[in-house]
């Protein structure tokens, strides 16, 4: 029970390692190429490779642990005023984040011991991203509501009568999908070996 624990605590801790480098070092968890916009995000396929190996309520924690500092770089370092707007925003940074954790868990959980788990790997690599990016849209639409043209003024020219959801889909949505499709390729091939090695341990 020790050695188990033990080996627990020293992969979260070298996955904590990893989300930090990620987060805290240019363009490696947030890759910029449009300056305006919010960057291109890494750090789900982080997310999910570990929320997979380690089951849901690890995965959960991982994801909480994600959006605090998520929430951190808002105030301290925001590449862009969207980022800056949405971020500091302790809901839209937590809630999306935690929910991208635990759901890869989930899945691996569910379909980790059956002839379909390399697929389960797929399905939680593109389920991760994809849950952070629609939370993101869903809440960020929610709290703006009332007040869009503070938003909108940072996400390009769009006509002031479109719905905010639909602008957001439009504006955040093409970097969901590119994340979700790597995040997807991803993480079976380095979960594959990984659960083999983690098995002999």
């Amino acid at each position: 029970m020790r050695r188990e624990e033990t080996r627990r605590m020293t992969i979260t801790a070298v996955f904590a390692a990893i989300l930090i480098m990620q987060t805290f070092v240019p363009n490696i968890g947030y890759v910029r190429i449009i300056p305006a916009l919010p960057a291109i995000t890494t750090i789900p396929m982080t997310i999910a490779i570990y929320g997979t190996l380690m089951g849901p309520k690890a995965g959960l924690g991982f994801g909480l642990f994600w959006g605090i500092t998520r929430l951190i770089v808002a105030y301290t370092q925001p590449g862009d005023m969207v980022s800056l707007m949405l971020f500091q925003n302790p809901v839209i940074s937590v809630v999306p984040s935690v929910l991208a954790g635990f759901f890869p868990g989930l899945i691996s959980k569910a379909m980790g011991k059956t002839n379909y788990a390399k697929l389960g790997y797929i399905l939680s690599g593109a389920v991760t991203s994809l849950t952070n990016t629609i939370m993101v849209i869903l809440l960020t639409s929610i709290f703006f509501m009332h007040d869009p043209a503070s938003l909108l003024h940072y996400l390009g020219n769009y006509n002031s009568s479109t719905p905010l959801i639909l602008i957001l889909i439009t504006a955040l949505g093409a970097n969901g999908v590119i994340e979700a499709i790597f995040t997807a390729l991803v993480v079976p091939v380095i979960v594959t070996p990984l659960n083999l090695v983690l098995k002999r341990a």
